[in-house]
């Protein structure tokens, strides 16, 4: 499975992986795991919202048991952050063949699609979708860098953007998640653990910031004329790294545009995308205000305009306690741990219980082609998933 997954949507210059959602190798990836499910006669379909589904059971039985994760990727993603959970989750089921396990629970594997928010600025759109944190009218809205809309993205892919939107009788069949994703971080890197288990995902969001200067020369126009808005957007992304670390936060400008980023004009627009989590929303929030209001003392002392607008909030999500809890049992005492990334477990924990498995990363890299874990690990990773699916759905 691996091998067949790993040249899709690879970039031959970066070596990383460019599987954005609703593209060629977002098709390619869908193809695969369809074909995945077919081989292992599991009952394939494809939800109102573009996830993907396998089922090992009767689906409308309800109490199902369910894991998966995402086959999408950030621009140059590693290999792991996503398919990891999703090849995991083919190998659990066919462990638990190994066993002859006869759950009397359905279980079933799903991809949830636009996971990473690439393309159209929103993550975990699939799973926002089927929970109803994400409306339809808003989905609509959504375009990408080229203008493309997300229902024209998804009509081009095949799928009828007209039937998006909540789907509480699928997430009401469900009587448990486990997600499991590559660790990202180094929590489990040094110790005897290959595996761990979520505690809680930090509160994070993505705001845009504005700087509006003024388009000019670079070679006629003396420095005290410019209204320089690169200057501040500058001094902002100093003052975010600064306000983190007092605050023992994390802020990210990590996507820059430049208006009209010629080499010899002075910008006129400078937009820049923060990235911002804390262990709490309090924390978070403070150090989000503290940056804007960074930008907007230093944008007057540049002549330059500071707007702000946040994107998209995810608020502290506490995996349900007595899952996270019944995992690290089954698992024999796995080590639990928070973490600063969002996923899809997070989005569906306000809908159903649910959880996540962590294999160990012996480097912390994510989102990057240096993105790793070991045979041995994986391995073991499939192994607690497929021990958590059989303590949950034979019980």
């Amino acid at each position: 499975m691996w091998r067949d997954l790993l040249p899709i949507g690879r970039n031959a210059a970066t070596r990383g992986y460019r599987r954005y959602a609703w593209t060629g190798a977002d098709a390619d990836c869908r193809a695969w795991f369809r074909a995945q499910a077919r081989s292992r006669g599991l009952t394939y379909e494809t939800d109102r919202n573009g996830n993907q589904w396998a089922w090992l059971g009767d689906p409308a039985a309800g109490d199902a048991v369910v894991t998966g994760s995402h086959l999408d990727s950030v621009p140059d993603g590693g290999a792991f952050d996503g398919p990891l959970g999703i090849v995991s989750s083919f190998a659990a089921l066919d462990e638990l063949r190994t066993r002859a396990a006869r759950p009397p629970r359905p279980l079933a594997v799903v991809n949830f699609g636009d996971e990473e928010g690439a393309r159209f600025g929103l993550a975990c759109v699939g799973s926002r979708l089927a929970s109803g944190a994400l409306g339809a009218a808003q989905a609509h809205a959504l375009r990408d860098a080229d203008g493309v809309t997300l229902a024209g993205a998804m009509e081009h892919a095949g799928h009828d953007p007209e039937a998006i939107g909540p789907d509480p009788e699928r997430l009401g069949r469900i009587g448990a998640f486990v997600e499991l994703h590559v660790e990202q971080g180094r929590a489990l890197a040094g110790t005897d653990h290959a595996v761990g288990v979520a505690s809680a995902i930090w509160p994070h969001g993505r705001w845009r910031f504005d700087f509006h200067g003024e388009a000019n020369h670079a070679g006629t126009t003396r420095l005290e004329d410019r209204r320089d808005p690169m200057l501040t957007y500058a001094g902002t992304v100093l003052a975010a790294r600064e306000r983190a670390r007092l605050a023992g936060a994390l802020a990210t400008f990590g996507k820059v545009s430049v208006e009209p980023n010629g080499v010899n004009a002075i910008a006129s627009l400078v937009r820049g995308w923060l990235d911002s989590r804390a262990a709490d929303e309090d924390t978070l929030a403070e150090v989000v205000a503290g940056i804007e209001r960074a930008a907007v003392e230093r944008g007057a002392g540049d002549g330059v305009q500071v707007r702000v607008t946040r994107e998209s909030f995810t608020p502290v999500v506490e995996f349900a306690h007595g899952l996270r809890d019944e995992l690290a049992k089954l698992l024999g005492g796995a080590p639990v741990l928070p973490t600063g990334a969002g996923h899809d477990a997070g989005i569906l924990s306000a809908s159903l219980p649910t959880a996540m498995l962590f294999v160990r990363n012996p480097t912390g890299v994510s989102h990057s082609p240096a993105e790793s874990a070991t045979e041995d690990d994986c391995l073991a990773g499939v192994t607690a998933l497929a021990d958590v699916l059989e303590g949950l759905a034979c019980r």
